[in-house]
């Protein structure tokens, strides 16, 4: 019983997606600390970015509720459908952003005094898509400062690397997030949701994700000059080009069947590889 609770609240929070900023997080602390940092710093990095990542995906799913239970396509999630109540997402809510909050403190000053900063930003997003297309990127913002936030921990400022890396990630999340949204147009704009396919169209959404990507990979290379990287590094960018490409090429306005694996299957790949190679390359090369 016990078990398949929180198996359910891991499905609320849907908690592999963990996968999508987490990566990158751990990047950024081997650039940051240019190998491996201690075992302390390594744990408290990743309570944070667990946490920050959960809490704030619990907190959307509790402010969208509502929105959730008037669309067919996600009236059957957890909250709209009962199967989790209220009380107990601000209890997940709570407990995430507390663990957050030690880790924080754990860290270092500057960590703690841009706490707030971060769960700001977590809040205003679970409200964005009330009142402006740019929703998505704020999301990719919200996940972008995973990167920053593990350079800070380990060297205590805010580092250039660390501010490109994020910027990759606010483009590369806003880019697929994007596509998820174009599944749901007609509800969106019957319904005062603001997003960027439902204002500018199916089409002009899917151009608009596919720059956000390419401009994502220019970046990338930028970090592979920046950063001194090898070949290893780069046959994961190779890859993640491929993966990006492949992303795209399976949906279009007259094919959305696969949007779910373009914008989340093939995503939790890309995050991955990316960490491998460029793991790889830091450690062996």
């Amino acid at each position: 019983m016990v078990f398949n609770r929180i198996k359910q609240y891991g499905e609320l929070v849907m908690f592999s997606h963990t996968l999508f900023s987490l990566p990158f997080g751990l990047i950024s602390m081997f650039w940051a600390a240019d190998g491996l940092p201690s075992a302390r710093i390594v744990f408290w990095i990743l309570v944070a970015l667990v946490g920050a990542r959960n809490g704030a995906n619990a907190l959307n799913r509790l402010v969208d509720k509502n929105i959730d239970a008037a669309n067919p396509r996600t009236a059957t999630r957890h909250l709209p459908s009962g199967i989790i109540k209220d009380y107990e997402v601000i209890g997940i809510v709570v407990l995430c952003f507390a663990l957050m909050t030690l880790a924080a403190y754990e860290l270092n000053p500057l960590c703690l005094e841009l706490l707030p900063l971060a769960l700001i930003i977590f809040i205003i997003y679970s409200y964005t898509k009330r009142f402006t297309w740019l929703c998505h990127i704020v999301l990719g913002i919200a996940c972008g400062g995973a990167p920053v936030g593990a350079w800070m921990a380990v060297r205590g400022e805010i580092g250039w690397p660390s501010l490109v890396l994020g910027a990759v990630v606010t483009l590369w999340i806003a880019g697929f997030d994007i596509i998820y949204g174009t599944q749901d147009v007609e509800f969106d704009r019957s319904h005062g949701i603001h997003s960027i396919p439902a204002r500018f169209g199916v089409e002009n959404a899917l151009r608009i994700s596919t720059g956000f990507h390419l401009l994502a990979l220019a970046l990338l290379v930028y970090l592979y000059f920046l950063m001194d990287m090898g070949w290893l590094y780069l046959i994961g960018l190779a890859l993640v080009a491929y993966l990006l490409y492949l992303e795209h090429s399976i949906v279009s306005p007259a094919n959305l069947k696969n949007v779910r694996i373009a914008s989340y299957d093939i995503n939790e790949v890309v995050s991955v590889v990316l960490l491998i190679f460029t793991t790889a390359d830091i450690f062996l090369l």
